[in-house]
């Protein structure tokens, strides 16, 4: 009769690997178009709770309180640093990854393999709004380059890579 490990407390995964280097053979291991447009959209629903719920608080006490102009540019600000310190912090953080980057295998290093600084990140960040102003021709630039890099991660000096 085979025996039944006994249980103790859960193991922890292991850390990410900071020596990761990308395939040199086909660019196989960088993370292309559609796989990124997926993790993005899942960023996305998990800002828009995020967002919807701030909005129903502040949005509620808003109304209380009668309304005031200068309210719209305020939720635009606080969307903005949301959005910036949720790419910044998660993409920097050990895991190198959003939410959405790690459910679909994914990790954002620099173009060495290393792990991104907070202020490389806040920098790829920012350099999105780039990519969207020129007709979001910066993020299709991703499907056609061999690095599979939009003109974010280039400005930025860094690269998406599958990590399974």
């Amino acid at each position: 009769m085979p025996s039944v490990p006994t249980q103790g407390p859960p193991v922890p995964p292991p850390a990410p690997v900071w020596d990761a280097q990308p395939p040199t053979s086909g660019g196989a291991g960088y993370g292309g178009f559609w796989i990124r447009v997926v993790a993005y959209l899942i960023d996305a629903v998990i800002l828009g709770i995020v967002g919807s719920v701030l909005f129903v608080v502040v949005g509620g006490m808003h109304v209380l309180r009668g309304g005031h102009p200068l309210y719209d540019h305020g939720i635009n600000l606080v969307s903005l640093v949301i959005g910036w310190l949720y790419f910044a912090l998660m993409e920097s953080s050990e895991r190198g990854a959003t939410l959405g980057k790690m459910a679909v295998g994914l990790r954002v290093v620099t173009d060495r393999g290393e792990r991104l600084s907070f202020a490389n990140a806040t920098g790829r960040y920012f350099a999105k709004f780039i990519s969207a102003m020129l007709l979001c021709i910066g993020f299709i630039m991703v499907a056609f380059t061999d690095k599979k890099q939009g003109l974010h991660d280039m400005m930025a000096r860094t690269l998406v890579i599958k990590v399974r």
